[in-house]
This record gives C-alpha cells, structure tokens and sequence, in this order.
C-alpha cells in the first residue's frame, strides 16, 4: 500500500490530522493566534505518541504533511506566538474513532472545526461552526453562510453553473427554518474571483469562504 508523502509514524493519526489543521487555518482566513484542541476517541488515548499533538500545530501554521518543521511544532508555535491548549475525551460514542475539534481564533475572525482522519492522510471535515460540512479538502469549495430562504440553493447553483464551475458535492444545512444556513460546496473546477465576489455582494449572503484544494 502506497500512503501519503509524510512526516510522522501514522498516516491517519498525522498526515491526517496536518490536512485537518491545514483546512481549518484555511477557513479561518488568516493567522491563527488561538486554538483550543480537543483530541476524541482513539486520537485521545494515542494523540501524544504518535504525534497527533505535534501535527495539529503544524497544519494549523500552514505546514504541510512532509514539511520537517513538523517534529519542532512545539517550538515553533511559541515563536509564532500561538496559544494553544488540548484535552482528550475518551468516549465520544456520536463521533469517528480519530476525531478532532479544533476551535480557532485569529485577529478578526474565529471558527470551529471537527474533523475527522479516516486512513491514508484522508480526511472529513465534519462540522464547521455547528454546521454539517463534509468537506474533503481534495477540491475547490466555497463555503456560503446566507439567510435561509426560498431558493437560494437554485440560485447559488445558477451562478456556478453560469462560471462552468461543475458540482461535485453540496452540503446544506440551518440552524433553522428562515434562521441563517451555510452552503458547502465541492467543485472540479475553480471559480473566477469575480464570481466569489458577485456571491459576496448578495444582501442575504453573510459570508463567503473559498477553498483551494489541497496539493498532497
């Protein structure tokens, strides 16, 4: 079996949890300066000895998972001036086996994700900010916090589709009905800034997030 170019003993329990790291930072929008990390499950009994701790800090400065800096992380999180803290919880019986919390802080903006590693540096992106996701991180995504409302699906769909940007996967969800919705939106092909923005100058559109997919 052939895994993923790696720094680390485990593919799910690093490489994995550097790509969770790596899409929160991203979907933060800026530098971390604040991360509370809750390690799950197996990732709560094994977090420290297969450096699942190490690696958390690493994707969350941006390294990626053959990036030597990985073994120094400690280190270089107090040079960056990131403040961090963990904890493990051992029975999470509603969540994966190697699951991971991340609640993120930078200068203007705050996020929290779950992630999840599933084997060979593969990973889910759960939930973001309380929303269902299902984010893999492997394609161009944009994320869209709106109002929710009568057709807004069709028409966010419409203006992708007027951009030849091809859906993959979407994930909807809502705190509740006519309450606030975040679209998550997986796409083969990338989509010109003009039509992020076009998206963004929507009245009943809140937030917008634009992921490109990860290399490694």
């Amino acid at each position: 079996m052939i895994g993923p170019v790696m720094i680390g003993p485990s593919s799910s329990h690093t490489a994995g949890v550097v790509k969770i790291g790596l899409v929160a930072r991203r979907i933060l929008g800026e530098e971390p300066t604040n991360a509370a990390i809750t390690f799950y499950n197996s990732f709560a009994r094994t977090y420290e000895g297969h450096g699942s701790d190490r690696a958390i800090l690493a994707g969350l400065m941006g390294f990626e998972t053959d990036d030597m800096r990985i073994r120094d992380s400690f280190a270089m999180a107090k040079d960056a001036k990131l403040e961090y803290s963990m904890k493990s919880v051992g029975n999470a019986s509603t969540l994966h086996p190697n699951s991971v919390k991340i609640e993120l802080k930078g200068a203007t903006r705050s996020t929290e994700v779950i992630g999840e590693s599933l084997g060979g540096g593969v990973i889910n992106i759960v939930k973001v900010n309380g929303f269902t996701a299902n984010v893999t991180g492997n394609l161009h995504t944009i994320m869209i916090t709106a109002e929710d409302r009568q057709g807004a699906i069709a028409f966010i769909a419409d203006v992708l589709a007027h951009d030849d940007c091809n859906i993959a996967t979407m994930t909807v969800s809502r705190k509740g009905k006519n309450d606030q919705a975040c679209h998550f939106i997986e796409m083969d092909t990338p989509m010109r800034p003009i039509t992020r923005e076009y998206i963004q100058s929507i009245s009943w559109i809140k937030d917008v997030v634009y992921l490109e997919p990860q290399v490694k």
